[in-house]
């Protein structure tokens, strides 16, 4: 059975359904991130992963780690500390207007959807060197964390 990926219209579609579904009063089942500062989490990442001119943080390659996060389908560790620029309580962008804030959201997940494949990363802080395939897996994995964070 195929792993999902961002690449794969039905999954997008499904990722895109789930987020219409999170509500301003959504709880969360574990971390700290309430629904909205969700929102602006995911349209952050997005833009980071897209931002040509982003500071690329330093490569700590860890191929292992890659595979259990990318490939083996195992759910992602709860509480990992984001970066900085996309930590909603530090240098992330704050909430403002829950609507606003989930249509950045779903732009996110459409430009991350079509990219083609020379706009992405060739790395990735822990994961080391990246190719398309492994964004569009990334994407997936990452969105599908956090909506599950809030029981979608």
């Amino acid at each position: 059975m195929p792993r999902p990926t961002l690449a794969d219209p039905d999954t997008y579609a499904s990722l895109r359904q789930r987020l219409q579904a999170l509500r301003p009063d959504t709880p969360r089942r574990w971390g700290t991130l309430t629904a909205h500062e969700m929102l602006c989490h995911v349209a952050d990442a997005a833009d980071a992963v897209l931002d040509p001119e982003g500071k690329r943080p330093e490569v700590g390659a860890k191929p292992i780690i890659k595979w259990i996060a990318l490939r083996s389908g195992l759910p992602w560790p709860k509480g990992f500390q984001a970066p900085t620029r996309i930590d909603q309580r530090k240098g992330g962008t704050p909430p403002v207007e829950f609507e606003a804030d989930r249509r950045r959201a779903l732009d996110g997940l459409a430009r991350l959807a079509a990219a083609p494949d020379h706009v992405w990363p060739r790395t990735h802080k822990v994961f080391g060197t990246m190719e398309p395939a492994d964004w569009f897996r990334w994407a997936f994995r990452h969105t599908d964390h956090h909506l599950r964070q809030f029981g979608l």
